[in-house]
């Protein structure tokens, strides 16, 4: 039985091509919506959190809030990461800046640190060499720039020429700086969105650059390994803690696996919301069928009538007309998967920097939902159909 209805709901479609196809939009856009919104978030999710688990699950940012009056320096950094969990700490010191190569002016992010940052980055060199213990003790004038900001300044087109960077000088806020090294060029999607004009200079020496003698604000730790991330965390908090009076909130500390964690559940936030939006098209798109498969009944109510007469039971004609609204949902779901599909290929070949592919999991969530939608809608149509009295039927003009 339930093949045939399903034969007869094909013709019953195919005998109305374009009107079917208008009644199918409602779900097609739906579906497109859906799928298309969902995929996109889901694989910008999936490249930012790799690109945050790319700069190590086992870094630890802390910021200092209010020093209690004992600020943090630099011959203080041993004592407050001296616990065996810590492999690395470096200072971070941000300035604004300018550098001058020539007749042009660019505008550069100036990091004073030290040779550990680099390696609690991962960064690596395209040419030249890292900052030195060396160039922190003699306050040197010395630069490591990233490879954007040498493009930009030096002109520099390969990691070629990035060697013929290294031994030339730049004006940084008005002093004069040897290039020392280039870092090879970041092209990760967390490089993409933060600034990448950036200058790499000794800490002591921007401290002398920024007049700054309050310590250090913030500093990196790397764990000696990714198991070791909660007991570094917890050793600093104690050594901080400690240092500044037993107020845990002179300082924070984010743990770089709780920032992926983070942003993760951000993204799912967005995506669920993005995902309900969509369903909500799906749902003015049921109406639409609604409303064609009651306009289909009354065409076909001499139809029904005869089928009633010769024996046709109410379970029957319900089949049909429950079939028919499903067949619509599912060849419109088909086709709202397939120009996603496309749609999604031409955001990949727009932005090759990043993968976005369909997700299966929303793709299995339209096909349900537009099945609940081809049920809950042809319901009531085909209820009126099967409910109706043969003689009136017959009768019916």
């Amino acid at each position: 039985m339930a093949l045939q209805s399903f034969k007869i709901a094909w013709k019953a479609i195919a005998a109305n091509k374009m009107r079917s196809f208008l009644t199918m939009l409602g779900i097609i856009i739906g579906v497109l919506a859906l799928v298309v919104l969902v995929s996109l978030v889901t694989s910008a999710t999936s490249a930012v959190t790799d690109s945050i688990e790319s700069m190590g699950n086992d870094m630890l940012t802390v910021a200092v809030l209010d020093d209690k009056g004992n600020p943090i320096k630099l011959k203080d950094m041993d004592d407050i990461a001296g616990d065996e969990s810590i492999a690395l700490t470096t200072p971070i010191l941000q300035l604004n800046g300018t550098a001058k190569v020539g007749n042009e002016t660019y505008d550069v992010s100036v990091e004073g640190t030290n040779s550990a940052y680099f390696s609690i980055e991962g960064s690596e060199l395209a040419a030249g060499r890292f900052l030195k213990t060396a160039d922190l003790d003699n306050v040197s004038h010395v630069a490591v720039v990233s490879y954007e900001a040498a493009e930009d300044a030096f002109g520099i087109d390969s990691a070629a020429g990035a060697r013929d960077v290294v031994g030339q000088t730049a004006l940084l806020n008005g002093r004069k700086f040897l290039v020392v090294g280039v870092l090879a060029e970041d092209e990760s999607i967390m490089a993409a969105m933060m600034s990448s004009n950036a200058v790499y200079i000794p800490f002591t020496t921007a401290e002398r650059m920024s007049d700054s003698g309050s310590g250090i604000s913030q500093f990196y730790a790397a764990a000696k390994d990714s198991e070791s991330v909660d007991r570094a965390e917890q050793a600093l908090t104690e050594a901080l803690t400690s240092r500044f009076r037993g107020d845990e909130d002179a300082f924070r500390i984010l743990n770089q696996n709780t920032l992926a964690d983070t942003m993760s559940d951000v993204t799912n936030i967005f995506a669920l919301l993005l995902g309900g939006i969509a369903a909500i098209s799906l749902l003015v798109g049921g109406i639409g069928i609604m409303n064609i498969m009651l306009v289909s009944v009354t065409e076909r109510t001499r139809e029904i009538g005869i089928r009633k007469a010769i024996g046709a039971r109410r379970a029957g004609i319900m089949l049909q007309f429950i079939i028919e609204a499903l067949v619509i949902c599912l060849i419109g779901c088909t086709i709202g998967v397939a120009a996603s599909g496309g749609i999604v290929t031409l955001v990949s070949a727009a932005m090759p920097d990043m993968t976005f592919s369909l997700s299966g999991g929303v793709i299995v969530v339209a096909v349900l939902f537009s099945t609940a939608i081809g049920l809950l809608f042809g319901l009531y149509p085909a209820r009126k159909a099967a409910g109706m009295n043969p003689i009136d039927a017959l009768r019916y003009e």
